[in-house]
Order: structure tokens, then sequence, then C-alpha cells
């Protein structure tokens, strides 16, 4: 999609996937702090390429709050850029489960193109590129990251397969992940998100995996977000809401972080 003509600008906050698709595109790039509407569009609007490309996670991985996708989108029409949305974390959960692009009404927008995998909420593994038609022909014959690559096994195929049928099928499981995620970040005493992902704030790394490790030890998997994965000075816990956890779960979380040494 990219090329020396076409200007991408990048959300700060964007996956490590989306930044390095960044830096192997031959694309001048231009960065902007984390769902900031007016930088973008000083980028945009300022650019000498004549095209552009604004790239952003629908869902913040670490943060898991939720872009407001109808605003970026009528950003990126007014300047006449296409839209590349990553809804990795919002697949599942936002939009009765068919992901975050659908529940702004934007699924068949021509200039908006959807990246999104299959893992996470579903469950298996391997990666989907949503978009119009001429999109999909033009990356099927012209992406090398595609061309070279090695096709998903069939059983991972008809695993994704069969949990797309499940989402659609029923809606009431999106609705239960958000509602396991607000009470995660209740027992974690911090605001509630816009998905699946809790993210609870410490600051110092050492610490941060200190009390990663003192969970763990206690037969709780709590993620620790540290230096790469965030900044210096900005790591934290990370937990992900799914429909296994028990309210039982979420009261032994609590008071195993209860009991932890906070700096």
């Amino acid at each position: 999609l990219a090329g020396r003509d076409v200007l991408i600008v990048a959300d700060t906050g964007n996956h490590a996937s989306l930044i390095d698709a960044c830096r192997l595109a031959k694309s001048r790039v231009a960065a902007f702090e984390h769902g900031d509407l007016q930088g973008a569009g000083r980028e945009l609007r300022d650019r000498s390429e004549s095209r552009a490309l604004l790239v952003i996670d629908a869902i913040n991985s670490v943060e898991g709050d939720l872009l407001p996708l109808g605003a970026w989108h009528d950003l990126a029409s007014r300047y006449g850029a296409i839209l590349v949305v990553d809804d990795a974390h919002g697949l599942g959960v936002r939009g009765g489960g068919r992901g975050s692009v659908f529940e702004a009404g934007l699924g068949d927008a021509p200039d908006v193109v959807i990246t999104a995998t299959l893992s996470k909420s579903l469950g298996s593994q391997g990666g989907v590129v949503l978009g119009d038609r001429r999109v999909i022909d033009h990356l099927i014959n012209t992406a090398r990251s595609f061309i070279f690559d090695t096709g998903l096994n069939p059983p991972a195929v008809g695993a994704a397969l069969e949990s797309t049928r499940i989402v659609r099928q029923d809606p009431r499981l999106a609705a239960a992940v958000l509602h396991r995620s607000a009470t995660i970040a209740g027992a974690l005493d911090v605001l509630a998100t816009d998905s699946a992902i809790v993210s609870r704030f410490v600051g110092d790394a050492h610490h941060a995996l200190a009390m990663s490790q003192e969970l763990q030890a206690q037969g709780l998997h709590v993620g620790c977000f540290r230096p790469p994965s965030v900044a210096i000075g900005q790591a934290r816990l990370r937990l992900t809401a799914n429909l296994s956890q028990s309210d039982a779960d979420v009261a032994r979380l609590k008071r195993a972080h209860d009991g932890l040494v906070v700096a």
C-alpha cells in the first residue's frame, strides 16, 4: 500500500508489528502522539506526497483504549488518505464480536483497510487483511510479505472459521468479555477500558516484574509490560479478560493484588 510517493502517518502507540511495517515500507513516516487527531491532521495537510496512509490501532494494545474511528475516518477522508486500522483487540470483543470497525459503521468503506489477527479472541494463528476487492487483489499480486510466505495450515484456518461462526451466532459472548474486563479492572482498582485489556500502571520495570512474579507464585498468570514493550518508566501489569475466568478467579486476583507490596 505504501511507496516512494506515499506518506505514512502513524500513531506512536501502534503495535510493534505496525511500526516494523512502516520501517520496511519505502515511504516517509510521520509519527504523532497517541490519539492526537490534530497532530495527525497537520501531517496529512502539510505533506508533499501525492498519497497518504493513516495507520492506527483501533484499540491500543497497552492501554486498551478505543479510538473514535468515525472521527479518524473523517480526518483521513478530508485529506484524501487511506485509513489502515489494525483491529487485533477489537475482533471478537467490540461490535457484538464483529470488531471495532464494524461497530463504527465502516466495515464496507472503500477507503478503509483492516488488519486483524486470527489469534487472540479467535484462538487460532495467522492474520487477515480486509478491504475493497481492488485492494485485496493488489496485495495478493504485489505484497512480498504475502507472496513469499507460507500459507496457513488447514487446521488453523478451520479453527478460525469456526470461531467466526460462533462469534456471529452469539454476540452475547463479546458483551460478557467486556463485563469480565470491567470486573477485573475493579479488582485492581483501575479504570475499566473499552476492551478485554486491563492495564495496571506500575512505573518501575523491576517492581512491575517482581509483582508479576509474586502473582505467578500464587498461581495467577499476569503479564508484565516493560521496556522495550513500553517506554522507560511506563512498566505495568497487563491482564486480558476471557470467558474462562470466573467470579471466584477475580476475587482471588483482588486478594492477591491487595496483598502485594506497592512502592
